[in-house]
């Protein structure tokens, strides 16, 4: 049975930070995979650059999938109903679609992967959870 995914090989170590993203605090690293999917998906990984300690206010996403996994360091997240969460290399998040979060703080080493469906999302600035 033929799949309508493109398959794809890419050595992802051979690709360079950008700080092109969302966030300016942050470097990212495509590993190809809204290419190869048509977009359904993305992986990137993210580090944060040095030097560049600003933080986000409360937002949220319009996605239906996020995951992100912490490979060095660590950050804290604050999510609705939740409150603060601290990461650390090794831990994995599932962000449900939607949830209201804010980022608090990271390492100034930290590494994450992060992956998303869909590739392309909107995201937008929330209120305060109540």
């Amino acid at each position: 049975m033929a799949s309508s995914m493109e398959y794809s090989v890419r050595h992802a170590r051979d690709t360079s930070f950008e700080s092109d993203g969302l966030r300016t605090f942050f470097e990212y690293r495509d590993l190809g995979i809204g290419e190869s999917t048509g977009g359904k998906f993305h992986a990137h990984v993210i580090r944060a650059r040095e030097g560049h300690g600003e933080r986000v206010g409360w937002h949220q996403h319009d996605l239906e999938f996020q995951m992100v996994y912490i490979l060095k360091g660590w950050a804290i997240f604050e999510y609705e109903g939740k409150g603060e969460v601290r990461l650390e290399a090794g831990d994995c998040v599932h962000q449900p679609p939607g949830i209201r979060h804010r980022e608090v703080d990271h390492s100034d080493d930290l590494e994450l992967i992060e992956i998303t469906s869909p590739a392309d999302f909107a995201t937008a600035e929330a209120e305060f959870p109540a």
